[in-house]
């Protein structure tokens, strides 16, 4: 079947290697690897202060690395982006545009963390898809911050890991502007392989569930359906606001407070929809992490469909390719389906028993081409490690 597979370990780190000796004539001094994610549930709640449940994925970005002494960056990429070349000195808020704010922006958050962060020549390259939703700029924005510290000989252990994951998120939000939640970020540098985490943002905590995919003969399949997604344009941010406006309206801190009984006073009505999607997905990430628990495959399924239907209706952030994908996930075996990640685009998750892939796979494709849409890409997600560095 034709999956986006996630290359291997050794190979990309010898191709970013390469690249690094290709741009900048000489050789790393450090590499680096994050992981893309997908969300098993748990859409919008991470800057509601609710619960998430994501896995990371084997697909990954790496990050080249080597010190200057003239306090100039570089940044380079693989996947073609144009280059960009400043100093240590302008990485912040405003000095960047483009993919490169994502790695400008951690090393201004480092040095803001008080990390002595010198000039720098970077390259990255890897296998997570673009703009499909699966967090590349999260894995892109880990694998820097990972190598930098390596490159400094900083201890990695979880404190440090944790330090990575505010700076990220700063870098994600203050630099790149993408208002997220701290989600991307918190399972690239803490994943645990073989298992979903449970990130509960209220307590800022963490615990992995264990999976037992193959031993139950499912495989979780990814569709990207390759309408393009952006956190930086007006979508995300307006469902956050109105996220806002709802905690505002009941006077609490953040969505995690509120009740579906206090929801049901909001009186806009757009405003309330968004904090019922939010109020019942948080309860829905709790019913999926005892659902897994207990090897119970049917009640994932119901949730999953259950998540879509408050995405597309109360949250409003599918799309007729999404909503596609994950009808005909189901009508051709899939145990659930749901729209995965940001939404306005982006992709679909499916839990599917592993003989029927091959006939899931190629319904979705004959569905995409009856309707006249892009061909989707299908990759399988394998719940992978954190993000670690490599050499």
């Amino acid at each position: 079947m034709p999956f986006v597979e996630p290359g291997q370990p050794s190979a990309l780190t010898e191709a970013t290697r390469a690249l690094f000796r290709e741009v900048y004539a000489g050789d790393a001094t450090v590499v680096a690897r994050a992981p893309g994610r997908v969300n098993l549930i748990g859409e919008h709640t991470d800057y509601n202060r609710g619960l998430v449940l994501p896995v990371a994925l084997a697909h990954t970005t790496y990050a080249a690395v080597a010190a200057r002494d003239d306090g100039v960056v570089r940044i380079a990429s693989g996947d073609d982006g144009q280059p960009w070349t400043g100093t240590i000195d302008a990485v912040g808020p405003g000095e960047v545009d483009g993919w490169a704010t994502y790695v400008a922006g951690v090393l201004w958050a480092l040095r803001e963390d008080g990390i002595d962060v010198p000039g720098l020549d970077i390259a990255v390259h890897g296998t997570v898809p673009l703009g499909a939703g699966l967090s590349s700029s999260a894995a892109l924005e880990c694998s820097v911050a990972l190598a930098v510290c390596g490159l400094l000989g900083l201890e990695v252990d979880d404190d440090l890991r944790n330090r990575l994951v505010r700076a990220c998120m700063r870098a994600e939000t203050e630099v790149a502007g993408a208002p997220t939640g701290g989600m991307d970020q918190t399972i690239s540098l803490l994943a645990a392989a073989d298992a979903a985490l449970l990130i509960d943002f209220d307590s800022d905590t963490s615990s992995p569930v264990p999976l037992g995919l193959a031993d139950a003969g499912l495989a979780l399949l990814v569709t990207d359906t390759r309408v393009q997604h952006a956190l930086v344009d007006g979508g995300y941010a307006a469902r956050r606001a109105d996220c806002e406006a709802a905690a505002d309206a009941l006077g609490v801190p953040s969505l995690r407070q509120a009740t579906l009984e206090s929801v049901a006073g909001i009186g806009d009505e757009r405003v309330r929809r968004r904090a019922t999607h939010i109020v019942t997905e948080i309860t829905r990430v709790s019913q999926t992490a005892a659902a897994l628990e207990a090897a119970d495959w049917a009640s994932v399924g119901r949730i999953f469909a259950a998540s879509h239907a408050s995405m597309r209706d109360d949250f409003e952030i599918s799309c007729p390719e999404l909503d596609l994908t994950v009808s005909t996930a189901v009508e051709a075996g899939a145990i659930g389906a749901r729209m995965t990640g940001g939404g306005f685009g982006g992709s679909a998750i499916a839990l599917v028993p592993t003989e029927r892939l091959e006939a899931v796979v190629r319904t979705i494709d004959t569905a995409f081409v009856a309707a006249a849409f892009r061909a989707p890409q299908h990759l399988l997600a394998e719940p992978s490690g954190a993000a670690v560095v490599v050499s």
